[in-house]
């Protein structure tokens, strides 16, 4: 039974819509040079994340779900591009199917067209255009996702190579108070080194401004961008708590706005509702009793302390009331290593202290 006329002209016109919104994602994402995501990617990377998520469910070892998840970021890359070239050709075949036979006829005349070039079943000027056009979107699309490799690796690189760099100031998995730490103790030469931190400060105001690659891991299981970055805004907001006289005030605070965007940025893209700014009376998480124990930590290495935790106390709770909830939401739909200070898990977990020698080690 050959459909009418009427119903094959509709959808031609919802085929042209598909191509265009295709045509649309492609470009936002790999050409146009800002956060422009799509409906249709989004779409991807929820599905991938949910399945991903299904398949991690049933497994209770963190280490055995991290290098599950790490294959999570090449498949949404995978599947968009599959969803792309699907799109195209549901879109192109129903564009054509007004001057075939029937939509079959359609369906076949554009498969060649789009996973080679061109097709040779063709009649009118009307058709060959079309299909030529599917033959240059299909091979367009596959050599953009390819060229855009490089440079979304070369991201990767810069951040693992700054997280990597942490490792040794904050621990592994990383901690905020024992980045102070470590930095004051330097490697036990007797020699403080808090000196430094301005300008590690600047760096990582940097690298919270480049917007991370969301769902690439690291390649250790003990790291991630997401507790990595929660350290360095934690231990400026501790040493601006604790040492108001002593703490790089400009670096910390421009640290500090930058990682809160950093988190707000992120945790918006992925469809979670965090306020632009705390509510005037909100509270975080982190207990009082945590934050003693990251006092306790500096006082091991004789940290030069100016305030008591209690004064300390309420201005580390309005640095950390900025950026808590963002980063919370984030490492737990990630699934973050369960770093302390990282908040809940999906999956309940006991939070991992960072690796510290064993006595009589010369390192803190």
């Amino acid at each position: 039974m050959t459909a009418p006329i009427a119903a094959r002209d509709v959808a031609a016109a919802a085929g042209a819509l598909l191509v265009l919104s295709t045509v649309v994602s492609v470009v936002g994402t790999v050409i146009v040079p800002r956060k422009s995501g799509s409906r249709l990617t989004r779409l991807v990377a929820s599905g991938v994340n949910g399945i991903f998520g299904l398949i991690v469910r049933p497994v209770p070892s963190y280490r055995w779900r991290d290098r599950i998840l790490a294959g999570q970021a090449a498949v949404i890359l995978l599947g968009q591009l599959a969803v792309w070239l699907i799109s195209f050709y549901v879109g192109y075949a129903l564009l054509i199917w007004p001057v075939t036979g029937s939509i079959g006829t359609a369906f076949g005349s554009v498969g060649p067209a789009l996973w080679t070039f061109g097709s040779s079943n063709t009649h009118g000027l009307f058709e060959t255009a079309i299909l030529d056009t599917a033959a240059m979107a299909g091979l367009i699309t596959v050599t953009l996702q390819i060229a855009y490799l490089p440079a979304l690796y070369a991201a990767f690189n810069r951040r693992e190579n700054e997280i990597a760099l942490l490792n040794s100031r904050a621990g592994s998995p990383s901690w905020g108070p024992e980045l102070l730490a470590r930095t004051h103790y330097a490697l036990g030469s007797g020699t403080s080194t808090l000196d430094t931190l301005p300008g590690f400060y600047n760096e990582w105001e940097r690298w919270a401004s480049d917007l991370p690659l969301v769902w690439f891991r690291s390649p250790s299981y003990e790291a991630s961008w997401v507790t990595a970055l929660l350290a360095v805004l934690d231990s400026a907001a501790l040493y601006l708590s604790l040492c108001p006289q002593a703490a790089p005030d400009v670096p910390a605070r421009l640290c500090l706005r930058s990682g809160m965007m950093c988190f707000s940025e992120v945790a918006r893209s992925m469809g979670m509702k965090v306020p632009a700014e705390p509510a005037p009376h909100a509270v975080i998480s982190l207990t009082y009793a945590e934050f003693l124990d990251a006092v306790g930590r500096l006082r091991e290495v004789d940290f030069p302390i100016e305030r008591e935790p209690e004064a300390a106390w309420p201005h580390f709770v309005g640095w950390r009331v900025n950026y808590e909830q963002a980063a919370y939401a984030i490492a737990a739909a990630i699934d973050a290593v369960p770093a302390l200070w990282s908040g809940p898990r999906r999956r309940p977990a006991e939070p991992m202290p960072p690796l510290r020698p064993r006595p009589g080690v010369p390192f803190p």
